[in-house]
């Protein structure tokens, strides 16, 4: 997972270790994403028994640190004893394939099935090639052995939690891994589990990826919404990227009805996503010590206008478990009304299909475009029978659209894809709508700078 870990009294614990080391499950995937890149190297050094076409191999190095660097790199330089010179890269290790086939996998049994299937590239005559035919799904698994149990820890008010992997949210699904939710099935009556970002990626995918593959079903949705967020949407300030909230925050933190009102119509979305899978949805209104009265009861309005089962003010940040129980009597009632959970599309139609079902049903697009390289994969996927795989879209999380510029509720845009890649053993497909860059890199001002050890061995600074 990231580094949220919640706030005020509504927090995972412990969270340095969680937010560090944890329980080593990163490292594992790491070792065995990086094992498996090294047999690709080697196997180019003796001989190429595999055909691979070095131009064509798409499996990349990893490394658990934000090194925008080493995105793009010449591997195999000094001379024939150190290997054979190609261009590769890194990837963060959270935005593998290897990170993603952990989240999704439901046994040892299946997770050395999956890490077999992954395609590592392709021969001079396009035939894929994968981890099996290496002969490297066997180590792989036995280096993911532990990796694969879910991690328990404690909220602040000692309530059991399951946090276990952490695949990104945009190039992979960024769900807790399936493993986790069947364990939490087992243990308590009611399991809520986190969708990472917006019902446009979260909830769809969550849908689509997650509960396809495992076989688990929904029961209700909540949408977190907070009231500077959707006064945002609605036009009262514009945040961009490592912009420094002081800079925004007295229109954040003052009373703004109508820009309020208009970005109700980016929940309003989210509502009716969540209600085209059949599914009800609770409205969760974050409340801020400077949200008003009648900003909160004007939310609380337009949700239920839009569909929402209820919204409820929350306030755990400030009162913990006390802050929320109104939101669980809500998602309880919910949760008992009958539903029709369902996919947006069947496994057996093409895969622009698939494509264009999501663009225009969740993300209100009017139409899709595809770049030469995006279609001509797609083509070699249908050949190769990679087109009966869901698709899990990649795009940014700061709009409905493609474009992070787009606020609210973007109408009449095309929906660029220019690359679309196959994950194989996770059990997808990945479409690419903008510039994604699968190695983050870090800020001028990294938190590392503020991180120290102090002389009683505590760590201060992380926080």
């Amino acid at each position: 997972k990231g580094g949220a870990c919640g706030g005020g009294y509504s927090q995972v614990l412990p969270m340095e270790n969680i937010n560090l080391h944890f329980t080593g499950d990163i490292h594992a995937v790491d070792t065995a994403h990086n094992l498996l890149a090294a047999r690709i190297d080697e196997t180019l050094l003796h001989g190429n028994p595999y055909n691979l076409d070095p131009h064509q191999i798409t499996w990349r190095y990893c490394v658990d640190i934000s090194a925008r660097s080493l995105r793009n790199i010449i591997v195999g330089l000094g001379g024939p004893a150190h290997g054979y010179p190609r261009e590769t890269g890194y990837d963060i290790t959270v935005a593998t394939e290897t990170m993603a086939i952990l989240a999704l996998t439901t046994s040892l049994q299946d997770l050395r099935e999956r890490l077999g299937r992954a395609v590592v590239g392709y021969t001079h005559e396009g035939k894929p090639v994968t981890a099996e035919d290496l002969k490297m799904a066997g180590a792989m698994t036995v280096l993911m052995k532990d990796a694969i149990k879910p991690n328990l820890v404690q909220t602040t008010e000692n309530t059991p939690a399951i946090c276990h992997a952490g695949p990104f949210a945009n190039v992979a699904h960024g769900n807790n891994s399936a493993l986790a939710d069947m364990v939490a099935l087992k243990l308590a009556d009611y399991v809520v589990t986190e969708s990472g970002f917006g019902a446009d990626c979260g909830f769809e995918k969550i849908v689509d990826v997650t509960c396809r593959q495992s076989g688990l079903k929904l029961d209700v949705a909540v949408i977190v919404a907070s009231i500077r967020a959707l006064k945002m949407h609605g036009g009262a300030f514009i945040l961009k990227p490592g912009q420094k909230y002081e800079s925004i925050k007295k229109f954040a933190e003052s009373e703004n009805m109508p820009a309020l009102e208009k970005g109700c119509e980016n929940l309003a979305k989210a509502i009716d996503i969540v209600r085209t899978f059949g599914v009800p949805a609770v409205v969760a209104v974050n409340r801020f010590t400077f949200d008003t009265d009648a900003e909160v009861e004007l939310v609380q309005k337009k949700a239920r206008e839009a569909g929402a089962e209820e919204a409820v003010p929350v306030e755990v940040w400030a009162k913990g478990g006390e802050g929320g129980t109104k939101l669980a009597e809500a998602v309880v009632k919910a949760s008992e009304k009958p539903n029709n959970f369902h996919f947006l599309y069947p496994d057996d139609i093409p895969i622009k299909d698939k494509i264009e079902a999501i663009a225009t049903k969740i993300y209100g697009a009017k139409d899709v475009h595809y770049d030469s390289l995006a279609a001509q994969r797609i083509r070699l996927y249908t050949k190769l029978g990679f087109d009966k795989l869901p698709i899990n879209m990649a795009k940014t999380h700061l709009s409905l659209s493609h474009d992070p510029t787009l606020k609210g509720v973007p109408k009449d845009f095309t929906l660029p894809v220019r690359d679309v890649r196959a994950s194989v053993g996770a059990g997808f497909l990945y479409p690419l709508c903008g510039v994604f860059p699968t190695m983050p890199g870090l800020p001028s001002r990294p938190a590392a700078v503020d991180v120290d050890i102090d002389e009683k061995g505590k760590t201060v600074g992380l926080f």
